[in-house]
């Protein structure tokens, strides 16, 4: 996603959604006073004896993905920065094509009504530029877009928004979030910092951040935008705000496509900070490519937008990516295709590609 107010020269290809319809399944319920509580997502399996069955059945779930012992992939969601232009023009008819595609969770992007003039304003100076003006609830009040959702069986468990309301109207931004049930509340990127100073003050201001959506009864969370992961005065400064930040203050959401084109595995931060990274960021790559420089302003961004692809059809070893982010703690999987061009097409391909992948123990 790009930052709110980052001075976006980018202008993307527009798209309508195609007429391809999706088929939906239906989930069978299997029903035993003596059914063992096997791990997935609803716990219908009946037994052992079921197992086979039930784990035809989940894979087969639109928005589902399963692993070897019928652990389902955690829902898949979209964020809706991958399709701005058609939900400006139809928020509820855009919701219907999501959930009939299969996702059942969505990312919100800001800034929003109730955000910081700062962030309203830098938005307003990027807008030109990405030909479209729309975000947050797209017009509606909260409580139309809970309606929304819940008709079309969708939940929004996390949403970005901007540094200023993080820090300046964390108590609106709850109120919002309480109608809907968003849990986690994003900064989409932070500014590179000249020192290791800068990151150490950035990992304190996270902190602090944390501890005040804590309040709130949300939970922060920290978007790297790839910038930030290549070795300053001795030290990664990403790895330093992992460990200067409070685990129980500070999450954060990997996007895999910004990681990699940092030059990072994403997989060696999953592996080396389990627990720390509770959301994720689903693209692909046509073919690996790198920041030309520090990946620490919005042109080294723009540059790489060429090279996204659907998940599953580029070169991102998303099944081993995938598992050990699994194993690690994510929480939420979500599908990102960055002003996608063609948006219903786009979000298709990905889901059935991801729905049907089997990750490793």
């Amino acid at each position: 996603m790009i930052v709110e107010g980052a001075g976006i020269k980018y202008q993307p290809d527009s798209g309508e959604p195609s007429d391809t319809k999706k088929n939906e399944l239906v989930r069978n319920k299997l029903v035993s006073k003596n059914r063992l509580a096997m791990i997935n997502k609803r716990g219908f399996l009946k037994n052992c004896g079921a197992l086979a069955l039930g784990g035809l059945v989940l894979q087969r779930l639109p928005g589902y993905s399963m692993l070897p012992g019928g652990q389902p992939l955690n829902r898949l969601g979209v964020q809706l920065f991958s399709i701005p232009k058609i939900l400006e023009k139809d928020f509820a008819g855009t919701m219907k094509m999501l959930s009939k595609l299969g996702y059942k969770e969505i990312e919100f992007y800001g800034p929003y009504t109730f955000s910081a003039a700062e962030d309203i304003e830098r938005w307003k100076a990027v807008t030109p530029s990405l030909g479209f003006s729309g975000s947050g609830y797209f017009g509606l009040t909260v409580q139309q877009v809970k309606k929304i959702l819940d008709d079309n069986g969708l939940t929004s468990p996390s949403m970005h928004t901007g540094l200023f309301t993080l820090e300046n109207r964390m108590g609106e931004m709850a109120e919002a979030a309480q109608v809907l049930g968003t849990k986690y509340v994003i900064l989409p990127s932070a500014q590179t910092q000249a020192s290791l100073d800068g990151y150490k003050q950035q990992a304190e201001q996270f902190n602090k951040i944390g501890a005040l959506a804590v309040k709130h009864n949300l939970r922060f969370a920290y978007h790297n935008h790839g910038n930030g992961l290549k070795e300053m005065e001795g030290k990664i400064p990403m790895e330093l705000i992992l460990e200067q930040t409070d685990p129980k203050l500070v999450y954060l959401q990997m996007d895999i496509y910004w990681t990699t084109a940092a030059g990072v595995d994403p997989v060696y931060y999953l592996d080396k900070y389990p627990g720390r990274f509770r959301l994720m960021h689903i693209k692909d790559m046509i073919k690996k490519v790198s920041f030309s420089g520090d990946g620490g302003d919005s042109n080294q961004w723009i540059e790489l937008f060429p090279y996204m692809t659907d998940a599953g059809s580029g070169v991102l070893d998303l099944k081993t990516i995938l598992s050990h982010a699994q194993k690690s703690g994510m929480e939420h999987f979500i599908v990102e295709r960055d002003l996608a061009p063609n948006p219903e097409e786009a979000l298709g391909k990905a889901r059935q590609y991801l729905a049907g992948l089997k990750l490793n123990e």
